[in-house]
């Protein structure tokens, strides 16, 4: 309980309670700091083995080069509550907006509603340099329903805009604006995993939906002034297209390898996802490539036998 021997007081996390039993030798710093702030959330430590799952996270990105490209980005799974999903791997935390404990789900994240339902990242579109971007979601389930979605983003059509949509009939396909008002036409693709965008030059940017990325030619422009947002899309002031969505892992931030970032995310959710199915061994007995194999295959409704 939080209020007995289980909680210590810890200064150097701030102030807020956490678990001694989470003192996690040989783990990232990084990686440690935020298990133990979803810690302090959810009221409990997370399982050792969700634990071993993002410390790989971390270590993994900080090798390919990438983690210092994230600078906005919330795990939305594997935490015990939504309180604890909305504690942000980086960057500052995301401002709740009508979400409640059982859009929540450990294993396949945040649901949305398509109507009143948003995180606001609390991220300007123009913090991050016009030609040094990137902007990414995982997607569990898809949005579905009579009119576009917005995934991620701010400006609709406008100068500068940033956003990830989908059309509003099938076959649904996906379009990319990033630092620009011109969007790219993705065309039918699968908008469920991993989809992403990031830009490193003035002349065009790289998209990656479906373990496929591509490039796209179009021109940036000078940001548009304005919030991203979770679930929606921000537009003067006001959000909208709302998405019906399941979403499990969004980031922000410089440019970056979108492959890399993909291929650590994936590996993320398989891994949170063998490490809550009964009856497996414990993570710390496992190879890492094995167990998010192993996690893949039940994510998508696989067993062992």
């Amino acid at each position: 309980m939080r209020g007995s021997a289980a909680f210590r007081l810890s200064v150097a996390s701030g102030g807020v309670l956490i678990p001694p039993s989470i003192s996690l030798p040989g783990f990232d710093p990084d990686a440690r700091d935020y298990i133990r702030r979803v810690a302090a959330a959810d009221g409990e430590p997370l399982e050792p083995s969700v634990q071993r799952a993002i410390d790989a996270f971390v270590r993994g990105c900080k090798a390919d080069g990438i983690w210092s490209a994230i600078k906005a980005s919330c795990i939305l799974a594997g935490a015990r509550t939504l309180a604890g999903a909305l504690v942000p791997l980086a960057g500052t935390a995301p401002t709740n907006f009508d979400f409640v404990a059982g859009d929540y789900n450990r294993e396949t994240g945040l649901v949305g509603d398509g109507n009143t339902k948003y995180l606001d990242s609390n991220r300007n579109n123009n913090a991050d340099p016009q030609d040094n971007f990137h902007l990414a979601v995982n997607v569990g389930v898809a949005p579905t329903s009579s009119s576009a979605r917005a995934y991620i983003g701010a400006g609709g059509a406008n100068t500068g805009s940033t956003q990830i949509t989908s059309s509003s009939a099938s076959p649904f396909e996906l379009e990319h604006r990033c630092r620009a008002s011109t969007a790219a036409n993705l065309g039918t693709v699968l908008n469920v995993g991993f989809i992403g965008f990031s830009r490193s030059q003035s002349s065009a940017f790289n998209s990656r939906v479906g373990g496929i990325t591509q490039s796209n030619n179009v021109t940036s422009q000078t940001p548009f002034d304005g919030n991203i947002l979770v679930f929606a899309r921000e537009n003067a002031g006001t959000p909208g297209l709302y998405s019906n969505g399941r979403f499990t892992f969004y980031s922000i931030g410089e440019s970056l390898d979108l492959a890399l970032l993909d291929a650590r995310v994936t590996d993320l959710m398989n891994l949170i996802t063998y490490s809550l199915t009964p009856g497996l061994p414990d993570l710390s007995t496992m190879d890492m490539d094995a167990a998010a194999y192993i996690g893949g295959a039940y994510r998508a409704g696989g067993t062992l036998s």
